[in-house]
């Protein structure tokens, strides 16, 4: 996901001198060394780097709380933070979580729920957060984290390339109409594709793509009552149509292109279209990017839904073994709040704001005039997800590029797997997803048990 999420090089140097191993632990569990240190444990992803430049000056300073960070790429984030929170072991204070972990998390006991806080706290503004992210990081009447950014999914498009094919690109597309598109630009500059789509194997990756199609062509993961569905025919045309046109018009390398390598080739002018993570429009405009000013923004393409876009975002959570719960929620506050925003804008370039997350944010003269482009078709697809609603029939479980369910991520990653085999032509979709259905059986059968 989102993206937007997955930079390759891992930066850890932010306060803790430049080396990562200095930076994990910071000498001792519990939350740093002193009475007003903490530990976060965090992605790699360019927002977080951005916090780690501003950290020492602007929270620091301020407060005398000292912010020793771990950052790792997201795979590798997960890992640390679910088997520090699972143990409670507090060795971390705040870490990243999505959408996807908030609610298991809160229900395994492993979160201190931020609801007073955020509440107690009129300068927050917690009835600012985007409904729909707020929503996702709440389980049974309790905020459990604070978003940092938030994200959905759109088209992206070169005008310029689509204009001098004499192409239109419909204001509310369908697959179909992209699959045509994509047919008609691919080659419109020399070596040029006509769209990028994920095809890296990971839960996160190339599924989170895939499914937003599987939801709109009519396909689930499972019916209300736990019937899997991988296999039916809805999921089975679904992939077999992005599967088809990635590998029909994709770009170079699909097996192994997640969102780095997508960006970096609609960057290149590489691709002309590519469907992905509204946060990705910030690095295609930002100064001095070959193709800013150059992109259109178009909704997720539908089929048999009025819309399609996912729903993502980075959060922080408190671990509830931490023992410097109120440290740790100055830090929560002062990250995902207004004035950070407003402190990135101008330091940094208001096009680089962690937005996605705040209704003000699309009501700053200053951020919408940077972010012009793009500001208005990434509001609009936050607003319009529906991630207890995705598809066409009810779900036992909410997430429209995910299954909320703690077995997902293996579920997940085995499919994609598969999967991302049908694009480098290793295996049949059909093949793919039979494995898939057996692997959804299982998990299907224990949670009818439940």
């Amino acid at each position: 996901m989102a993206t937007s999420r997955r930079i390759a090089t891992v930066t850890a140097v932010g306060l803790c001198g430049g080396l990562l191993a200095a930076c994990s632990g910071a000498g001792g569990a519990g939350g740093g060394s002193g009475s007003h240190s903490i530990n976060v444990l965090m992605v790699n992803n360019p927002q977080m780097t951005d916090l780690q430049k501003l950290t020492a000056d602007h929270f620091t300073k301020t407060t005398g709380i000292k912010v020793h960070f771990t950052v790792l790429p997201e795979n590798d984030v997960r890992d640390k933070i679910s088997q520090d929170f699972a143990s409670q072991a507090g060795q971390y204070d705040v870490a990243t979580i999505s959408n996807y972990e908030a609610p298991i998390y809160a229900k395994n006991g492993w979160l201190s729920p931020l609801t007073g806080h955020a509440k107690g706290e009129a300068a927050f503004d917690q009835s600012d957060i985007l409904p729909a992210i707020q929503q996702a990081l709440t389980a049974d009447g309790q905020i459990y984290a604070e978003p940092f950014y938030g994200e959905s999914s759109f088209l992206m498009y070169r005008k310029d390339v689509l204009a001098a094919q004499h192409l239109t690109m419909p204001a509310h597309p369908t697959w179909t109409q992209i699959a045509d598109l994509a047919a008609k630009a691919d080659g419109a500059q020399p070596g040029m594709k006509g769209i990028c789509l994920r095809g890296q194997p990971g839960w996160g990756e190339v599924m989170a793509p895939v499914t937003t199609v599987v939801n709109t062509m009519g396909g689930t993961w499972f019916e209300k009552d736990w019937t899997p569905k991988v296999n039916s025919p809805e999921f089975t045309k679904a992939v077999e149509f992005y599967v088809n046109l990635v590998r029909s018009h994709g770009e170079a390398g699909a097996p192994q292109a997640g969102f780095t390598e997508c960006l970096n080739d609609m960057t290149q002018g590489q691709v002309a279209m590519w469907y992905d993570a509204t946060s990705a429009a910030g690095a295609l405009e930002a100064a001095g990017s070959p193709v800013a000013g150059k992109i259109g923004y178009a909704p997720a393409p539908v089929d048999r839904t009025k819309s399609s876009g996912w729903l993502y975002t980075w959060a922080w959570g408190l671990q509830k073994a931490s023992q410097h719960q109120d440290d740790a929620w100055k830090f929560i506050s002062w990250a995902s709040g207004k004035d950070y925003e407003n402190l990135v804008g101008k330091q940094l370039g208001w096009s680089r704001i962690p937005a996605g997350k705040r209704t003000s944010t699309y009501a700053n003269p200053q951020y919408v005039a940077a972010a012009q482009a793009f500001a208005s078709a990434t509001q609009d697809a936050l607003t319009s997800v529906d991630p207890a609603n995705p598809g066409v029939q009810p779900r036992p479980a909410p997430g429209i590029q995910f299954v909320g369910i703690p077995e997902f991520t293996d579920l997940g990653t085995q499919v994609s797997q598969q999967i991302s085999a049908a694009i480098a032509g290793k295996t049949s979709v059909a093949d793919a997803l039979r494995h898939g259905q057996d692997r959804a059986q299982a998990v299907a059968d224990k949670h009818k048990g439940q």
